[in-house]
């Protein structure tokens, strides 16, 4: 019974680090640094990129600072999940990795089989091609790992937006006064 209750723990620690961590991940730095920052969408989304090396294989500091930043919301996590299960938080961790690298790897032209994208889409999972959909219209396929963040992160895009347009305006009016 207890062995079951460990297994639990870790399954549960698992799923939480990487469900916290998407969600803080998506609405507290990406879709911001959509709206507010430049760092992100020259280093993610610039034209002028190579996508191969920008994801999968640079060691430019810039690319490794952007993809801590994205990172940093599931280390938060790991202190209060490593006292439920310190195994399942290591592979929560591992998987989350194992995620990014594998989401990046349409540049390999890559395709995913379709049984696995019949799996990935039934779970709501990011998939290599819906990443790449990000990567081409910055303003859809939001949620790293999880689909199911993209319509609300579409919601909190435009609101931020709309906080932009407004801070912009109101700095105008005080500058014309």
């Amino acid at each position: 019974m207890l062995i079951l209750l460990n297994i639990a723990d870790g399954i549960a620690a698992c799923f939480l680090l990487l469900l916290l961590g998407d969600f803080i991940s998506t609405f507290l730095y990406h879709v911001p640094e959509h709206v507010f920052g430049k760092f992100h969408c020259l280093v993610h989304h610039s034209k002028n990129r190579s996508f191969l090396h920008y994801a999968v294989l640079t060691r430019n500091p810039l690319v490794l600072l952007d993809g801590f930043l994205g990172a940093l919301p599931y280390f938060i996590f790991i202190p209060w999940l490593w006292q439920l299960s310190p195994v399942g938080t290591i592979v929560g961790m591992i998987l989350g990795e194992c995620h990014v690298v594998w989401r990046h790897t349409t540049a390999l032209d890559r395709v995913t089989p379709q049984w696995l994208q019949t799996v990935f889409d039934a779970c709501q999972l990011t998939t290599p091609e819906r990443h790449w959909l990000h990567h081409q219209n910055g303003n859809v396929a939001f949620g790293d790992i999880f689909n199911f963040y993209d319509a609300p992160a579409r919601q909190w895009l435009h609101i931020l937006r709309r906080v932009k347009r407004r801070y912009r305006k109101m700095n105008q009016q005080n500058l014309e006064a």
